[in-house]
């Protein structure tokens, strides 16, 4: 018995493979692409430009890759939700220790609407922009391997850590997590994001739907894992997916909290009225980002995913 089961209208995800395009020699005015991480949308990383010595001219140098904007303001003194689990960053920001300390440097501070402040990673840079939103319970790790992964192939993604979570603001405001996915999105627009990408984990999910129809940016797909059409009293994501028309992975494990969740994603699935929507039902029982990190064909379903987001960008 397959572990993954697909129910899908006019999806094709495909990698393309072709060439990767080499760049013009540098002139002195340097005319260069804006960055030396831009991806080749097949899901391959363009490498960073080097130093090329032409036979018959001196070494001609290139301009260094574009990196992302500095943090809108510096860092701030607030009670954290998990405070054992919190550490600073060189730049003194808070940061929740499952970040690796090579991935620290990228910790920033959000300010939601309401005033709160989110500990969140930068990764990356470019003009396609990835929003990665965790389950509630869980971190901003959540989705960090993806995160990391779409930044080396030229993504800019933001992964924010939703308030009374982590490293995050202590809060007793659970119900407006919206405004959580909110900020992530206006950072994303703020580092130079033309375009973005939805992806969401349990209610990380909802916000990115409710959130995500009401910023400017044209959304070019949608990820949900194990997502309830309505997480809270006031948070229904239901009329803001039929907004959603770019091409969206729908994945639920029907063993997940006694089937209410496959029932929920369902719902989800049903009201989409995107062109190109499917369906996975993934066996494994698990729940969120757990499917892909703990389940048998977990590999398997990472990969989907992987292809899913870097095809929506093609």
């Amino acid at each position: 018995m397959k572990r993954l089961r697909s129910f899908s209208r006019g999806l094709s995800l495909r990698a393309l493979a072709i060439p990767l395009l080499v760049a013009a020699f540098v002139s002195l005015i340097g005319c260069v692409s804006p960055t030396g991480s831009d991806p080749v949308r097949q899901g391959v990383p363009k490498k960073p430009l080097s130093s090329v010595q032409p036979a018959d001219g001196p070494l001609q140098e290139t301009a260094p890759p574009e990196m992302s904007k500095a943090p809108a303001f510096p860092p701030v003194d607030y009670e954290s939700a998990w405070p054992e689990q919190t550490v600073l960053s060189d730049q003194g920001y808070p940061v929740n220790n499952c970040v690796p300390e090579e991935l620290r440097t990228h910790a920033v501070t959000l300010k939601t609407s309401d005033g709160k402040y989110l500990s969140s990673l930068v990764l990356g840079s470019g003009s396609d922009g990835v929003l990665l939103a965790h389950e509630q319970g869980y971190s901003i790790c959540s989705f960090l391997d993806l995160g990391k992964e779409l930044a080396e192939q030229g993504y800019l993604v933001v992964l924010p850590e939703y308030r009374a979570h982590g490293a995050s603001q202590q809060s007793d405001n659970t119900e407006s997590i919206e405004l959580d996915a909110e900020a992530a999105l206006k950072e994303l627009e703020r580092q130079g994001a033309e375009r973005v990408f939805l992806a969401g984990a349990s209610c990380g999910g909802t916000t990115a739907i409710f959130s995500g129809v009401r910023q400017p940016l044209p959304i070019q797909g949608l990820l949900i894992l194990s997502s309830p059409a309505q997480c809270g009293p006031r948070l229904d994501a239901i009329p803001s997916v039929k907004e959603i028309k770019a091409p969206s992975l729908f994945v639920a494990s029907p063993g997940d909290m006694l089937g209410e969740i496959e029932e929920q994603v369902r719902q989800l699935y049903e009201a989409s009225e995107a062109d190109q929507k499917e369906l996975i039902i993934d066996e494994s029982g698990f729940h969120g980002t757990d499917m892909y990190k703990r389940g048998e064909d977990g590999d398997k379903l990472r990969t989907r995913i992987m292809d899913f987001i870097t095809a929506a960008f093609l």
